[in-house]
């Protein structure tokens, strides 16, 4: 179970997230999933693939790379790198066409095989800075 929890993760990211493949959440997610992150909630597929979609139309280049993969019985802990360059408007914030490297990690919960609640922490502090939205400090 621990390995295809695994194997779950590493393609939502690559096909998911990095090639933009939303089709594959469908095979991927439980239908009655639940994304959280300071600030903000997601419910279902449809608002996991707004959600999704809105960061790669900010960041067109958009990667996630796996840092760190930890899997227990039903949940998984992923420690990641997000990278891309500003090139479309994120959270009301107009392309600034800087890049970003910032970390972040997600839990997992699965249940029937599938993804149905995640919780996730990005350095959000370390974004805007890069993005010039907030000053670094002196």
């Amino acid at each position: 179970m621990a390995n295809s929890n695994q194997t779950i993760i590493r393609r939502y990211i690559e096909e998911g997230i990095n090639q933009g493949n939303f089709l594959v959440f469908d095979e991927l997610f439980h239908p009655d999933y639940i994304f959280g992150s300071p600030g903000e909630e997601v419910h279902g597929l449809d608002g996991l693939k707004g959600f999704i979609g809105m960061f790669r139309r900010a960041f067109p280049d958009l990667k996630i790379q796996v840092d760190d993969l930890t899997t227990e019985e039903t949940k998984t802990v992923t420690c990641f790198t997000l990278t891309g360059t500003h090139r479309g408007e994120l959270m009301g914030i107009p392309a600034t066409g800087k890049p970003v490297n910032v970390h972040g990690t997600i839990l997992s919960r699965f249940k029937a095989g599938k993804i149905i609640e995640e919780w996730e922490i990005l350095d959000q502090l370390a974004m805007f800075q890069q993005l010039g939205v907030i000053a670094l400090p002196t």
